[in-house]
């Protein structure tokens, strides 16, 4: 894929005004409200798996509306705490995929959780999932899940997603084993855009690791991309001629440029000048906007994979700084 967005130099200034609601703060405070009225309700379920150096438990616990969220919740073996946490979400179609995939962070001292995202990972064979969503989709909707919901925010899947893992922060502060002011929120394209939402509403984030993120500065997004999963919601509209206003209101409720703007926590982004399904202009719309202390990590010649293991290192040396 050759580079078809704006020049890195122009990347780089690129800080486009927000299409933010009047009551954007309020939509999200009354959704979270809502969900605490459920206890969180966690449960950790030791996992027998013979490995020598960590120890993995099957998790779950009560997101938004109560429905069970799974996850993985992996320590290094032998571990006293209190342990500094990297809280995962996973990219789009994925589940938590199995226990042994998660070892990298406990190799390095920390606890990690991985959040499974409800709906998703029933035909990826490599990360499958174990979280239904229990929910109709409140319209006819394109295939996949962006479309879900998507003519009223109350109903918008995201909305779910979103507030499930906010959630998930709060059942790892409350572990034993880890430090509650040390939370790490991190992922890649769908779980990065889902870390920029949990850093914009949570305040005691300490840092985000967010990489290639999707769910970003969508009215750009849909326009200079054919990919999926963006043409999901360029499909709808194409069949929903009269739905334009109501689509992009609903998701300027979800825009993780929005989101950034409120974050607090010290960021560490990575960008890719060839993604075309999360191209690098939407990525710098948000952290340009970003509101704490941020670095960006820039692979010129990437696609969606961004970083990869590249990345991981940078991430690493990220966090032994702070």
């Amino acid at each position: 894929m050759p580079l078809f967005d704006l020049p890195i130099e122009k990347l780089r200034e690129y800080r486009p005004e927000r299409d933010e609601p009047a009551d954007f703060a309020e939509f999200w405070s009354a959704t979270l409200a809502e969900a605490a009225q459920h206890d969180t309700a966690a449960e950790f379920t030791p996992y027998d798996l013979p490995l020598a150096l960590v120890e993995i438990f099957d998790f779950s616990f009560a997101g938004w509306g109560g429905d069970r969220i799974s996850g993985w919740f992996v320590v290094p073996r032998g571990a006293q705490g209190p342990l500094p946490c990297v809280v995962q979400y996973i990219g789009y179609g994925g589940g938590r995929g199995f226990a042994h995939d998660h070892t990298f962070w406990p190799s390095a001292g920390y606890a990690y959780l991985i959040m499974d995202t409800r709906g998703q990972g029933g035909s990826n064979y490599d990360r499958p999932g174990a979280t239904a969503d229990p929910y109709g989709t409140g319209n006819s909707h394109a295939p996949g899940m962006m479309t879900r919901g998507i003519l009223d925010p109350r109903e918008y899947y995201y909305r779910r997603v979103y507030t499930d893992a906010v959630r998930a922060v709060d059942v790892a502060r409350a572990h034993p084993l880890v430090d509650p002011d040390r939370i790490i929120v991190t992922g890649v394209s769908q779980g990065g855009g889902i870390a920029q939402a949990v850093a914009g509403l949570r305040s005691d984030v300490r840092a985000a690791m967010v990489d290639v993120p999707y769910l970003t500065h969508f009215r750009r997004a849909v326009e200079i991309t054919g990919r999926d999963p963006y043409q999901e919601i360029v499909r709808f509209l194409a069949t929903n001629r009269d739905s334009e206003e109501r689509v992009f209101r609903t998701l300027s409720y979800f825009d993780g440029v929005n989101f950034a703007a409120r974050a607090q926590a010290a960021a560490l982004y990575s960008v890719a000048l060839m993604d075309d399904i999360c191209p690098p202009s939407t990525v710098f719309a948000a952290y340009n906007h970003w509101a704490g202390d941020k670095e960006i990590a820039v692979y010129p010649w990437n696609n969606h994979e961004g970083g990869g293991g590249f990345q991981r290192l940078e991430q690493v040396r990220f966090l032994a700084k702070l």
